[in-house]
């Protein structure tokens, strides 16, 4: 692989790394109602390319930010 193709995979790559860690991170700060719907969003935000995105589109909302100081 030459330079250009490792830096496009590299372009290409990252942003969905780093969405789908900030996915993963908010659903273990969040509670959810039902009972594994934790375990169920933590599956689908891990999910390659696009479970960050089903994740903010259907999930984002749905938890609630646990209480820091409880």
């Amino acid at each position: 692989m030459n330079l250009a193709a490792i830096s496009t995979f590299l372009i290409i790559t990252i942003p969905f790394f780093l969405l789908t860690v900030w996915a993963l991170v908010d659903v273990s700060l969040k509670t959810f109602p039902g009972k594994g719907e934790k375990v169920l969003w933590w599956i689908i935000a891990i999910t390659p390319f696009a479970g960050w995105l089903i994740y903010l589109l259907i999930g984002f909302r749905r938890g609630v930010k646990q209480n820091p100081a409880a």
